[in-house]
């Protein structure tokens, strides 16, 4: 089949549509009609006679030339009013200095808040019902193992030492339906093993999994980890959800909902591979405003070793004497700065009574509540300071009773805190 040339058909195409045109063109401008002008007959009238108004639209004129007037002689102001109530809440729980007894069915009478000094009127008060959500953080890396293995020697593994806390809490405290707990990992960078969960099968399954592992890295990322568990940021995808993504954007302990909220680290304290510093970490601590309860192994390590590791005398890259004292004392500082408290173990005789001690501070903490009388400056730090008075005469009981709590407020608004990114 053979097809005719386009430049032969053109000429005759041209000549065909002209004949047309010409054809059509006359009817085409009168294929619309035109309706005709009505003719004016001189019989009616060109205006009609204008009506009275009724009272109504009379009333309605007057009004709105009222409010005209109104207008136009109204001083204009460009000033914007803004109303803002900021609250702060602090969870404090009271104990006696002598006999570590948490003190229960105190009223809000009882309280006082001080900000740098300065009492503060507490306008909500209440004791939260006893559901818990909490962070479990657990250092899983070959120094675990090494600090491990003193305590459970030739016969078990050394990240015992870390799994056995993390069982137990897990089994025996997270009751369905109201807890909730979730459990982050770390070596060179965190991983989270399940998120926020109650189901018996899947905590059984995150203990299974620290069971049947063992730790692939030397380094801890401890400041990462704590960063990841308090505000979030991009991490491993959660282990036990079997995502076929690699990463993902983990929500951090202040984005949860909860009436009781904490983290639960156990580790030795060491840092050798985070990708943020202690004061980043310690900032993060202070603003969040959740209790960190800290479990700190690799205690019996250094009881046996620590005199024989003088910093002089340690090959590079091992941790010395001086490494375990600055962990203790950051540990000791989160502790104190967030309204937790740091149990330093050496001996897994003591888990089931760090952890009992433990759940009753979660479970026993009273929440206050104020409100900022006068604005704060953006980032700006607070320190804040509980007093009670149990037996209500007036006079504070800070001899015999204490009050742990957080120790700062931070005003929102100031330099964001970094979150961890891979």
């Amino acid at each position: 089949m053979q097809f005719s040339r386009p430049e032969r058909l053109f000429p005759r195409f041209i000549i065909v549509f002209l004949t047309l045109f010409s054809l059509i063109s006359p009817g085409f401008t009168q294929s619309r009609p035109q309706r005709p002008e009505p003719a004016n007959t001189g019989s009616e009238k060109k205006n009609q006679r204008p009506t009275p108004k009724t009272e109504e639209e009379l009333k309605k004129e007057a009004e709105q030339k009222k409010l005209e007037e109104e207008e136009k002689n109204a001083v204009k102001s460009d000033e914007v009013i803004n109303v803002e109530t900021n609250i702060v809440n602090v969870d404090a729980v009271v104990f006696s200095k002598k006999t570590g007894q948490i003190i229960t069915g105190l009223k809000k009478e009882n309280f006082a808040i001080f900000e740098n000094g300065i009492k503060q009127e507490v306008t909500s008060f209440a004791t939260p019902e006893s559901p818990i959500t909490v962070t479990m953080v657990l250092e899983y890396s070959k120094w675990t193992e090494t600090f491990g293995r003193p305590s459970g020697g030739v016969f078990q593994s050394g990240t015992m030492e870390v799994v056995r806390p993390a069982a137990y809490f897990l089994s025996r405290f997270i009751k369905p339906p109201n807890d909730y707990a979730s459990v982050i990992a770390f070596d060179l960078r965190p991983t989270p093993i399940t998120d926020f969960t109650n189901d018996p099968a899947r905590i059984r399954q995150t203990i299974d999994l620290l069971l049947r592992n063992s730790p692939a890295f030397r380094e801890n990322a401890l400041y990462d980890a704590m960063q990841l568990a308090l505000v979030g940021g991009n991490a491993d995808s959660v282990v036990l959800e079997n995502s076929e993504a690699r990463k993902m954007e983990y929500s951090g302990m202040v984005a949860v909902k909860a009436k009781r909220r904490a983290i639960i680290l156990v580790a030795s304290g060491l840092n050798t591979f985070s990708k943020i510093s202690f004061d980043t970490v310690r900032k993060t601590v202070q603003e969040a405003g959740i209790p960190i309860y800290i479990i700190s192994t690799g205690n019996l390590f250094c009881k046996l070793y620590c005199d024989r590791m003088d910093p002089s005398r340690t090959m590079p890259g091992m941790p010395d004497r001086m490494d375990f004292l600055m962990a203790k004392v950051q540990m000791d500082t989160w502790a104190k700065e967030s309204g937790g408290m740091h149990f330093p173990m050496t001996f897994e005789s003591e888990i089931p009574g760090y952890l009992n001690s433990i759940n009753s501070l979660l479970r026993s903490q009273y929440s206050l509540a104020y409100d900022l009388a006068e604005k704060h400056d953006p980032g700006k730090k607070y320190k804040l300071q509980v007093k009670v008075d149990v037996d209500g005469d007036g006079v504070f009981d800070e001899k015999n009773y204490s009050v742990q709590h957080r120790l700062f407020y931070v005003t929102p608004g100031g330099e964001k805190a970094p979150t961890v990114k891979k």
